[in-house]
């Protein structure tokens, strides 16, 4: 799923913020939506998504929980969506990123999380996101769907 940007400003500030070059942020965008959307789609687990997401930079992260934040905006998820994805994640319901996406309405804000609770938030993001696209893609999408990241190949090899 892509993100969006409204605001032209909005990119220039994240590369101002996180110190990357723009070339870097697509590189970091593009790798989280197929990432992302392998572990959505079951093509990739979870702890394999997560290790990947550990590897990165503090930006790199911050950057990529910017966009799964996006995305799960986009997915539109529910209440029940965020229970459902935090008791799949492997992250207590207590946790920061576990409390602000069973929130109504949900807060987003996780790439301003200290580093060290990125890799909650991620899972929790990631989980959340999965079951909501899932839905989505049982009721909006089935059999007609031209979405490109609802369409991924089981890859031979991932990094």
């Amino acid at each position: 799923m892509q993100l969006a940007r409204s605001r032209p400003e909005a990119l220039w500030n994240d590369r101002e913020m996180l110190g990357t070059s723009s070339e870097d942020g697509r590189a970091i965008r593009r790798e989280a939506e197929r990432v992302v959307n392998e572990v959505a789609q079951g093509l990739r687990t979870l702890d394999d998504g997560t290790t990947w997401f550990s590897a990165l930079s503090v930006a790199g992260r911050q950057a990529v929980l910017q966009e799964v934040a996006g995305y799960a905006m986009q997915a539109h998820i529910t209440t029940a969506d965020g229970r459902t994805g935090v008791a799949r994640s492997g992250v207590k319901p207590t946790a920061n990123p576990s409390v602000m996406i069973c929130m109504d309405p949900p807060r987003y804000w996780f790439s301003a999380l200290p580093a060290d609770e990125h890799v909650t938030a991620f899972r929790v993001l990631v989980s959340v996101f999965s079951v909501a696209d899932t839905r989505r893609r049982q009721i909006y999408c089935k059999g007609t769907c031209g979405h490109t990241w609802h369409n991924l190949l089981p890859s031979v090899e991932r990094p």
